[in-house]
């Protein structure tokens, strides 16, 4: 029984990351990152939460439901999605930022690897930029997040699914790149979370093997976040449609977390939470 803990709890390292007025203790138990897409065209539920009202009521109940942190997303980042420009995505999110800092009382997180759109939430009182290139599409971003100081997500990505090396010494490649475009632009150490962006510059048989050798990411020495919530992998598993891959979500958030995971970003906050408190019991003796 306590080999399970023995294996896996190393990887689980104590990690306190402020996000303004709020702490997350990483290493303690998973965090559950609930998804609040402000857009027409995301994959899973584009156009449900367009309204600033609708995206509001959405965020009170993912709280209701036990989640750790809100991301907003105002840009489609799905396989041939639309592209839009910064002062799309700052009309888009920003009302609904602005809404969320006073109405809900739990870290804000804003999906972009804009600068200019990063400056503008961040100064709105929004907690975390996740950006879906690793800072590397726009370097400029890395500077922002050092200004306010505040966590930054660096997801992997890259254009086409062509690696001329193993798979996860690309992606860890990827991340020494984008941690030492943080660290000098003067974001600290301590608020960088890695996400190996599974769905994103890979087929589904590259993303399983990401999911199956995870745990090597804990050699970079970060925390991690994985979203793999109602993803094309999944649906290639079950054929089912997206709002049907509930139980395939879970199945991915229990093996994030026994491999070392500490975020999991996810569209069903209720599901996902019971899951992790389950494998939090096992994996690190809770």
């Amino acid at each position: 029984m306590n080999s399970v803990r023995n294996i896996n709890y190393k990887f689980h390292r104590k990690i306190n990351i402020k996000c303004g007025k709020y702490e997350l203790n990483l290493g303690t138990r998973t965090f559950i990152m609930g998804i609040l897409n402000i857009t027409p065209d995301s994959f899973s539920d584009g156009g449900e939460f367009n309204d600033v009202d609708a995206a509001i009521k959405h965020a009170l109940d993912m709280v209701k439901e036990g989640v750790d942190i809100i991301d907003v997303g105002g840009e489609s980042t799905r396989p041939g999605a639309v592209e839009v420009d910064a002062d799309e995505e700052i009309r888009r999110v920003l009302p609904v930022v602005k809404r969320l800092v006073k109405e809900v009382d739990l870290p804000i997180s804003v999906d972009t690897y804009k600068s200019k759109v990063a400056e503008e939430v961040l100064k709105a009182g929004a907690h975390i930029i996740n950006d879906v290139w690793g800072l590397q599409s726009d370097p400029d971003i890395a500077t922002v997040a050092a200004k306010y100081d505040v966590p930054v997500i660096v997801m992997h990505n890259q254009k086409g699914i062509e690696y001329k090396k193993d798979i996860l010494e690309e992606i860890c490649d990827f991340f020494k790149k984008s941690i030492d475009i943080a660290l000098k632009a003067g974001v600290k150490k301590e608020n960088i979370i890695l996400d190996p962006g599974i769905g994103f510059g890979k087929t589904p048989k590259q993303n399983m093997i990401v999911m199956s050798r995870l745990g090597e990411l804990n050699d970079l020495g970060y925390p991690i976040l994985l979203g793999t919530s109602r993803k094309s992998m999944i649906g290639k598993i079950l054929d089912l449609p997206p709002k049907e891959r509930v139980e395939g979500t879970v199945a991915t958030t229990v093996m994030g977390i026994v491999q070392g995971v500490d975020i999991v970003r996810v569209h069903d906050i209720k599901e996902n939470l019971r899951a992790a408190k389950v494998t939090d019991a096992i994996v690190r003796g809770l």
